[in-house]
């Protein structure tokens, strides 16, 4: 199992996923390692988050403001280069043709080399967890969207007319798996994730107990240093030859 990426080049990343507060909460610490080795990572975030809140006196629309503001928070301390929100109602992604579409767009917009998901096949992460649908959604329509449509002329050819030409990614990440092939030891960044973290206000609650019941989620065992990764399922497609 690899513990490091392998680049020689400076990497553009767009990361995928589903909700305000996901990239941070499942790879934040690799974000943070990322941008400090000078690769450049954007998100692009289906819905906008307007279904997460407890507070009844909140609408949707006053939930949706303040997870945007949340996340652009969060982004900022990680030193992500852009933030773009689809308009996907929180909790109904459905990975239908339409928002593949929308993602080709964005993946010919950006010419990201990487691109990062999470698991469309992980039902449960946990024995305490059923994996949000939306998250598992997500996934379904990035990897859908990136072959073959993304570098392919023929789908989708109104974008073509709107400028957007085909484009191939070298990589796939898909996080929040239970079948890892790559590990990143990033320890070094863990005060990073749980500093962007802490802008999800709305989310996590009182911050030093949140701090506390991250902590408690990685403990080592007694006496051994502390340590934390993330890791993901990697795919590495083969490049054309002449």
């Amino acid at each position: 199992m690899e513990f490091s990426e392998g680049w020689e080049q400076r990497k553009e990343i767009l990361i995928i996923l589903a909700h305000p507060d996901d990239p941070d909460f499942f790879l934040g610490a690799t974000i943070a390692r990322w941008i400090k080795a000078g690769h450049l990572v954007r998100y692009l975030l289906l819905t906008k988050g307007d279904k997460g809140a407890a507070d009844e006196s909140l609408t949707p629309k006053d939930v949706m403001q303040i997870r945007i503001d949340e996340q652009n928070k969060a982004a900022s301390v990680l030193g992500v280069t852009s933030v773009d929100f689809l308009d996907v109602e929180d909790g109904y992604l459905i990975p239908d043709l339409e928002i593949r579409k929308q993602i080709v767009r964005e993946i010919r917009r950006y010419r990201p080399n990487i691109l990062v998901t999470c698991d469309p096949t992980n039902y449960f992460p946990s024995p305490q967890y059923i994996n949000h649908p939306d998250h598992r959604n997500a996934g379904q329509a990035m990897i859908e969207a990136v072959f073959p449509a993304a570098g392919n002329h023929f789908f989708f050819p109104e974008l073509l007319e709107e400028g957007f030409m085909p484009h191939e990614v070298e990589e796939v990440w898909m996080s929040l798996t239970h079948e890892p092939d790559i590990k990143l030891d990033v320890t070094d960044h863990w005060t990073d994730r749980l500093n962007a973290l802490k802008m999800h206000q709305s989310q996590i609650g009182e911050p030093e107990a949140f701090e506390k019941r991250m902590l408690e989620r990685v403990q080592q065992e007694p006496g051994e240093p502390f340590s934390y990764i993330e890791q993901f399922r990697r795919i590495k497609f083969r490049r054309k030859t002449a």
